[in-house]
């Protein structure tokens, strides 16, 4: 009896009906009054506390109030982070550019060009069986495309007409020889015997690419020019061009001298690279 009478209390409780009142402190007089039970003010305190979790959820997730709330970061701020980022990529690959650049120059600077032995007659019979088994019988099309291609250099006006072969070397000194370009002793370059403070020309039109004092060499500059050669000139009593000057064909560059702990006279070291490789300056330029 007592287990079925305590349910029935509980209901009672909770539909039992109270009157909320709201009087005037001095007349005593009735302003508001609610009728309420305690089920009523259970609903109405949950449906109110839903409603303002609701709320405030939408405030943070759809307006820009949670950028003030800790741990959520702007969306300004995550733009330019991105930002940053990509910037920060494309910065990493230029260096990368760069130190394969500056490397290369590096080891022109020091004539480190290590040398691989081939062998010729491996290669020769090579080159005879791949040639052999190639059809080197001209199509149609490809006796039409060099008709075409012969009628455009024939009579074309234009600068790109012109071939690689009008590319003359000037002589950058008139001098004797002391010393001759010689690989086995790993000297890439020529010596012509100068006298001190003969000016130095440019080889051919290019760009400053280093014009420094280096402690072996004395003062050096490089020059880059087209199809990818590259002159250097060391032990210079003096630059007269910096980095990143254009210079034209037999334009001054430098004077003639003495410097560096390896120049044992008057002269000037000269050396031609194409693409990275050491060639012979007296195969191009007469220096008499």
């Amino acid at each position: 009896m007592k287990k079925k009478k305590e349910p029935k209390k509980i209901k009672k409780k909770l539909l039992d009906k109270y009157r909320l009142v709201i009087l005037n402190e001095l007349t005593f007089e009735e302003r508001l009054s609610f009728k309420l039970t305690r089920l009523n003010v259970f609903v109405l305190g949950s449906l109110s506390a839903m409603f303002l979790i609701t709320l405030t959820f939408l405030l943070i997730a759809f307006t820009p109030l949670r950028e003030y709330i800790p741990g959520y970061s702007s969306t300004a701020l995550k733009k330019k982070a991105t930002e940053l980022n990509f910037k920060t990529d494309s910065l990493q690959q230029v260096i990368a550019m760069n130190e394969l650049y500056y490397g290369s120059i590096k080891k022109v600077l020091k004539g480190d060009v290590s040398t691989v032995d081939f062998n010729k007659d491996s290669i020769i019979e090579a080159v005879k069986l791949e040639a052999s088994e190639v059809d080197f019988a001209p199509t149609a099309e490809d006796s039409l495309l060099r008709e075409k291609v012969d009628k455009e250099d024939k009579y074309n006006l234009f600068e790109s007409a012109t071939s690689a072969t009008n590319f003359v070397l000037f002589p950058p000194v008139s001098g004797t020889i002391s010393e001759h370009y010689n690989l086995k002793e790993k000297h890439y370059a020529v010596d012509v015997v100068v006298p001190k403070d003969t000016p130095v020309k440019a080889t051919a039109d290019g760009i400053v690419i280093f014009a420094e004092w280096t402690a072996g060499t004395g003062y050096v500059i490089i020059l880059e020019h087209s199809y990818g050669l590259i002159s250097v000139y060391k032990h210079n009593a003096g630059l007269t061009k910096s980095q990143g000057d254009l210079v034209k064909a037999g334009e001054v560059i430098a004077t003639a001298g003495n410097t560096g702990e390896l120049s044992t006279g008057p002269h000037l070291h000269f050396e031609l690279w194409n693409d990275g490789y050491p060639i012979n300056p007296t195969n191009f330029i007469d220096f008499k």
